[in-house]
């Protein structure tokens, strides 16, 4: 399949139009009367906004700043953690990878398990999160990376077959066998050390452990992140696999 376009319409085209999203789609993300639907709008306009800020670094002076004190301390983490990852390099694919985009388990559901995990093996549920929304957008992205890892914590199929127990795919087993993973790695006593087992690249345990921190902290990010979108790096920009998209 070739790529699709590019989401341009979608993107700010400049420091005062990020600004403006972001003084925005904080305050609705963040109000207790907003419904989920505004939640959701308001996660995925932040979303691309830190996006930007990530891809100009120079607008990033000129929109930090005049955000107000709770805004700037979220976008600093996230435009942080979005550049640690870009930072993990790869190049823009020509081709749209074999996926299937799909909605996620319910928020409350996903959140349980993470909590089970926690209980059973010590690993925060934060973190757990943290890499459930790195590796697979909450379990949106349905196929395999293009190292060969599956299911919504991207598991090889030998790390899998020493500690996964069930179906590969189903968000909780897969859950529970990062949790199972993490322990084994030094977690809950070494997070860094855990987390770069996982991924073996220092900007991964950067990236993951600014999200996880954001995640315990403000009650708000888990929604927003649990409402995050997939996008892929292409030769022709960015560009958004909605759910219910196929390859």
């Amino acid at each position: 399949m070739a790529i699709a376009q590019a989401s341009r319409g979608l993107y700010s085209r400049s420091a005062a139009q990020v600004l403006a999203r972001l003084r925005s789609a904080g305050p609705a993300l963040r109000a207790p009367a907003s419904s989920p639907a505004t939640r959701a709008q308001a996660a995925r306009l932040e979303q691309l906004a830190y996006a930007q800020l990530v891809a100009h670094p120079e607008w990033q002076p000129q929109v930090l700043p005049q955000l107000p004190a709770d805004l700037r301390e979220a976008a600093d983490a996230n435009v942080s953690a979005g550049t640690e990852l870009a930072a993990m390099g790869g190049d823009p694919s020509e081709r749209l990878p074999h996926w299937a985009v799909s909605a996620p388990a319910p928020a409350p559901q996903l959140m349980a398990y993470y909590h089970e995990a926690e209980a059973a093996f010590g690993v925060g549920w934060h973190y757990l999160a943290a890499i459930n929304l790195v590796e697979t957008a909450m379990g949106r992205i349905r196929g395999l990376s293009y190292a060969g890892a599956a299911g919504p914590m991207q598991f090889m199929p030998e790390t899998w077959a020493s500690f996964g127990l069930g179906d590969i795919n189903n968000p909780r087993d897969s859950i529970l066998a990062a949790g199972r993973y993490l322990k084994a790695r030094g977690a809950p006593a070494d997070m860094d050390k855990a987390i770069y087992s996982y991924n073996l690249d220092h900007h991964y345990v950067r990236a993951v452990k600014t999200y996880a921190a954001r995640i315990l902290t403000d009650p708000s990010a888990y929604t927003g992140y649990y409402n995050w979108q997939v996008y892929i790096s292409t030769v022709a920009g960015p560009a958004l696999l909605p759910e219910g998209w196929t390859n």
